[in-house]
């Protein structure tokens, strides 16, 4: 069976190591990106230099017609997808709950929930056995701020990670019988640039104290859990998370 990933916001960060590591792995990458084209042609280019093969997509997962445009892509560029990475996701400026309207709700929810779902959904459809797949697996990066909560930075996107490991659990159950494995990692405080994003770029040197291990991880450290969850190493493992947190 070809091996082939997408991996959604593949262009920067815990995203950007997977899709190499994954390449490294004998995987056909699709590196989906929503702006940033030149950063995604260079993961891409970095793929190719070691010969595998790699399509840089735009799509906003948050748009059905988006992703259903990706995967079509992928369809018709790679193959029918085996492994999916829903790694795509945002957050905004720290502020506690009464900073928060409705359309900072919306946007964060979109992307990071019904973004999560929709690509999930046009994985399975390809996937199922029932349908003429052979099966695969999906990795949903999730967050350590799904259970911390993360209290008065932005409890909205924690919540919307809280989603993604319900529907982790339940995706899960749903086609285990049917060659698709669910699993998710949840990651502590990593260095990447979505921090920025949260208005505080150096956020992990601030917070890594409260890790027992009193450090930041790497974006490296999380593919390679996720490529664990998504080998025949893991076989056996469903409806699983692995926090990769520095212990907390």
């Amino acid at each position: 069976m070809n091996k082939i990933m997408i991996v959604t916001g593949g262009s920067r960060g815990i995203g950007a190591a997977t899709a190499l590591l994954a390449a490294q792995r004998g995987y056909a990458v699709c590196v989906n990106y929503l702006n940033n084209r030149k950063a995604a042609d260079e993961i891409v280019r970095n793929i190719e230099q070691i010969g595998r093969h790699a399509i840089a997509v735009a799509a906003d997962v948050a748009s059905e017609q988006d992703v259903m445009r990706l995967f079509e892509t992928v369809d018709r560029e790679l193959g029918r997808v085996t492994a999916l990475v829903n790694n795509a996701g945002i957050l905004e400026k720290q502020t506690r709950l009464e900073g928060i309207d409705a359309a900072r709700l919306n946007r964060v929810f979109a992307t990071n929930v019904t973004g999560t779902f929709l690509c999930s959904r046009e994985a399975v459809r390809r996937m199922l056995t029932k349908h003429g797949g052979e099966g695969g697996g999906i990795v949903n990066v999730s967050s350590r701020a799904s259970q911390i909560g993360s209290p008065g930075e932005y409890i909205d996107y924690a919540a919307s990670k809280g989603a993604v490991d319900s529907l982790t659990v339940g995706l899960a159950k749903e086609v285990a019988e049917e060659g698709i494995r669910v699993n998710a990692v949840r990651p502590g405080f990593i260095y990447t640039e979505m921090h920025a994003s949260g208005g505080e770029p150096d956020r992990v040197d601030r917070v890594k104290a409260f890790a027992p291990m009193k450090r930041g991880g790497t974006a490296e450290e999380v593919a390679h859990a996720i490529l664990w969850l998504l080998s025949d190493e893991a076989s056996y493992t469903t409806g699983g998370f692995i926090d990769v947190s520095g212990g907390r």
